[in-house]
């Protein structure tokens, strides 16, 4: 029987695109130089790169004091994360004081609820959930990986399911909101999750399955079509990828280079196995969704439970163990210190170092300290992975 017209379509983008390739979507805020609070006018500063002919890297969100850089796909980590930093160098000089970018998952101190942009995608948002809307000023770094071929793409969307938690807790940025400490790593998980399709996504049989749930959410009103399908992992039919949207947004691009390399990494090492003849467990969702709660409450300092098992195991141990395994795969992707800085990020990441810093200057000073550190390229050092032993070889 033939395929309907969404699913070949479907298909053929997972089919034709060139695989492992990586490209980067970072969302960012912008501050008042003064006093560091969210800024809305976002619209303002496009209207100002538009003046000058326009610039693809760079695009509005829904909160009117955010913006979004976009990289085109690159072959490498250091290639997409060097496009990042030239994106938010030309961002900086266009900007000239009159506001300051920074990232993280979330503003530290600014109120829970914003101005959003306007235009028929957002107008819909704001108007079907209201003020909850209002409180999506929340910041990912989002990372798009082919698969190249859409059976090998469908099963390493399955299989890396359960792996969103671990990027999750490397990547957590947000543990201040509203100038309070929330006892989380990232507070941005339970903020999206006032909207619908979010946290660990449905598993999906086949592409048939796949176009059969859009195919619902437009005639049932509940999403137009697949830029709304919102969970923290999805098939992305325009660019035939698996997009990651799991990690929050990373104060510095270093962070980011580790964040994108982990995520690189198990894509292409899924991808490995996947053409080695391995079929992959397909542990219960809400199992993944104990980890990703613990991911979001702890970052690395907490403990993850084996999806198997259920036994215990220290988040940081967890970690490492995976960039170790991830080396080989690294050296083939071009991309081993940014491994290495991921491995440096399980002992300090953006929520550890958010806390320290506001246990030395206070909560209040955050937003500045974020923007200070833009443009810092050195601000993770590096460790060193393993070496093999004779008999690892």
């Amino acid at each position: 029987m033939r395929e309907d017209p969404g699913t070949e379509r479907i298909r053929a983008a997972f089919d034709e695109a060139l695989p492992l390739t990586v490209g980067l979507e970072e969302e960012l805020m912008l501050l008042d130089p003064e006093t560091h609070a969210l800024a809305p006018v976002a619209r303002e500063v496009l209207g100002d790169f538009e003046a000058d002919g326009g610039d693809p890297a760079f695009k509005l969100e829904l909160p009117a004091s955010q913006l979004e850089i976009v990289t085109r796909p690159h072959r490498c980590v250091p290639d997409a994360v060097a496009a990042l930093r030239r994106g938010r160098e030309r961002l900086a000089e266009a900007l000239e004081g009159r506001v300051r970018p920074a990232a993280a998952g979330v503003h530290p101190s600014a109120p829970g609820v914003g101005d959003l942009n306007s235009g028929a995608r957002y107008d819909r948002t704001a108007a079907e959930f209201g003020s909850l809307a209002g409180r999506q000023l929340v910041s990912s770094l989002q990372v798009h990986v082919p698969c190249g071929g859409a059976e090998r793409t469908l099963a390493v969307y399955n299989a890396l399911r359960a792996l969103l938690p671990e990027i999750a807790a490397l990547a957590a940025n947000a543990p201040f909101y509203e100038g309070a400490d929330t006892g989380l790593a990232s507070v941005r998980p339970k903020l999206c999750e006032l909207l619908p399709r979010q946290g660990v996504p449905p598993p999906l049989e086949s592409w048939e399955e796949y176009a059969a749930a859009l195919r619902w959410g437009r005639r049932s009103g509940a999403f137009i079509d697949q830029a709304s399908w919102w969970w923290e992992l999805r098939p992305h039919p325009t660019f035939g990828t698996l997009e990651l949207r799991v990690p929050d947004a990373q104060t510095t691009t270093a962070e980011a280079a580790g964040v994108a390399a982990i995520a690189h990494c198990l894509v292409a090492s899924l991808c490995d196995r996947f053409d080695a003849g391995d079929r992959f467990a397909d542990p219960p969702g809400w199992r993944i969704a104990e980890n990703r709660w613990r991911a979001a409450r702890d970052g690395v300092e907490g403990e993850m439970a084996d999806l198997l098992t259920g036994d215990l195991s220290p988040t940081r141990a967890r970690l490492g163990k995976r960039a170790d395994e991830l080396r080989d795969v690294a050296a083939r992707l071009g991309c081993v210190d940014e491994l290495c800085a991921a491995r440096s990020m399980i002992e300090e990441n953006g929520a550890i170092r958010q806390r320290r810093f506001a246990e030395r200057s206070g909560v209040e000073a955050l937003p500045g300290w974020l923007a200070e550190r833009w443009l810092d390229q050195a601000s993770v050092k590096a460790a060193s992975l393993p070496s093999r032993d004779a008999d690892d070889m």
